[in-house]
């Protein structure tokens, strides 16, 4: 008697261990989650300095406060919305049915929602750089609630759901290349097309070609979505506590420094060649090149040898130089270069993925497969990605809610959509044989002056 109540009390502690081992195990996952997420959302600082930093001092405001909601609106449209179609099962393989508004989803999936969803925003921030300096901020709130809340979910339940028609034909994409990064860079090209150049931009006689005004900026931005970057493809594997999670994220991380090294390397050779760039050693063409390798890895990045990574990155550099001469030879004005580095990088990482995992197609079999499932992926990404923003920046340029007038995009955005200026205006105004100190005047009669110039040079 005393032996069975022994094994009794022996059997419960070994079954409230393991209960215990698996809420560990579960509190584990999501605090890997929440934090790596929290640092993928320090690529919207990333995003709001690299993009403040490439526009003109008038439109800065504009462009911080964009990159400051998008957090707010994409979380909205993403809980709505969004994470039910991503997420949401139903057996359907084509959008999720369940967990709208957080309905019925189980308090255990919040870490899954919230690196979820930073992903989501990043698509939708990745936008802003495209139509930058030009568009009207009531365009922007209606592109980031489509793109998070309905684009990018419908996307991603193809690819990351299990109910997905595109996983269960083998499609494979790791950490986003073609489920963020493709169908950022193509719903951007769409936006930037529809939405026009800026002002004088491709003009005959005298083109302007817009640079940026604070490189520092931009500096800090790029520093910042690199180590964003880091934790957007190492946590992207969803847990860390199975056997080999941990190899699998540390591979990860560090091929994503690769890709982009990759990247750097072939730049500074072409560019001390030069074969590209007016300098010998350009600033703003270097990042941009170093963003696309790291974008150009995300496909494989879990499985690629560090060689791969390097060789991955070095491709994509050169698909990189190759839009952004391309798109400008369109008369597509994009200011951030979206297209080259996210809808090339995003490309060229799809198709790498079965070329290079698994010590390289010359010695895997499934490699052929697997490139048909994934170019029937991308294709699909693209002519969706490609209808969605047909239909959104369409409708919004019939109504004429797109683009904001000639006048305001002269006097800035900064001082014609938020009256707040990013850098302070010093200049005392005359008027009228008057001296004004009054700071809304001033920068009033200071922006007023420059688009009146611009007008009569017009």
């Amino acid at each position: 008697m005393a032996l069975n109540i022994s094994s009794t009390v022996i059997l419960n502690n070994i079954m409230t261990t393991q209960l215990d081992l698996e809420e560990l195990k579960l509190n584990i996952d999501n605090m890997f989650l929440v934090i790596n997420g929290i640092i993928v959302s320090f690529m919207q600082v990333g995003f709001a300095c690299l993009e403040a930093g490439c526009v003109q001092p008038k439109n800065v405001t504009n462009i911080l406060m964009k990159n400051i909601l998008d957090l707010f609106i994409c979380a909205l449209s993403y809980w709505l919305v969004g994470y039910g179609l991503a997420y949401g099962g139903g057996g359907c393989g084509y959008y999720g049915k369940e967990f709208f508004a957080g309905v019925g989803m189980p308090s255990s999936q919040n870490g899954v929602w919230f690196f979820q969803y930073v992903f989501a925003a990043t698509a939708a921030t990745i936008i802003s750089g495209a139509v930058a300096e030009r568009c009207n901020f009531i365009a922007y709130i209606f592109y980031s609630v489509i793109v998070s809340g309905v684009t990018y979910p419908i996307a991603s339940h193809w690819i990351w759901s299990p109910d997905g028609w595109l996983l269960k034909i083998g499609y494979s994409d790791f950490s986003g290349a073609g489920t963020v990064h493709l169908l950022a860079g193509t719903c951007s090209f769409v936006a930037a097309l529809f939405i026009g150049p800026r002002n004088g931009r491709f003009s005959i006689i005298a083109p302007n070609e817009y640079n940026g005004h604070s490189m520092p900026l931009v500096a800090t931005g790029t520093l910042l979505l690199i180590s964003g970057f880091l934790s957007f493809n190492g946590a992207s594997l969803g847990h860390i506590t199975k056997p080999g999670d941990g190899v699998i994220v540390a591979n990860s991380v560090a091929n994503t420094i690769f890709g982009g090294s990759g990247a750097a390397v072939v730049i500074l050779i072409m560019a001390k060649a030069g074969l590209v760039g007016e300098s010998r050693w350009p600033f703003a063409m270097t990042i941009n090149a170093v963003l696309n390798g790291m974008v150009s890895v995300c496909g494989g990045v879990d499985q690629y040898t560090h060689f791969s990574a390097v060789m991955v990155g070095m491709i994509g550099c050169i698909i990189y130089l190759v839009l952004q001469w391309v798109v400008p030879r369109l008369k597509v004005d994009d200011p951030l270069e979206t297209t080259a580095v996210h809808f090339g990088g995003g490309l060229w990482g799809v198709i790498a993925t079965p070329l290079f995992v698994k010590g390289g197609f010359w010695n895997n079999p499934d490699s052929m497969p697997l490139l048909k499932s994934n170019l029937i992926g991308a294709g699909s990404i693209i002519v969706w990605s490609v209808v969605n923003s047909v239909i959104l920046f369409g409708f919004l340029r019939v109504f004429d809610l797109l683009r904001v007038s000639k006048e305001k995009e002269i006097i800035g955005l900064d001082m014609s959509l938020h009256k707040e200026q990013a850098y302070p205006v010093t200049n005392i105004c005359i008027e009228n044989g008057h001296k004004s100190s009054n700071k809304t005047t001033v920068i009033r009669h200071a922006y007023d002056n420059v688009a009146m110039q611009h007008t009569l040079q017009q």
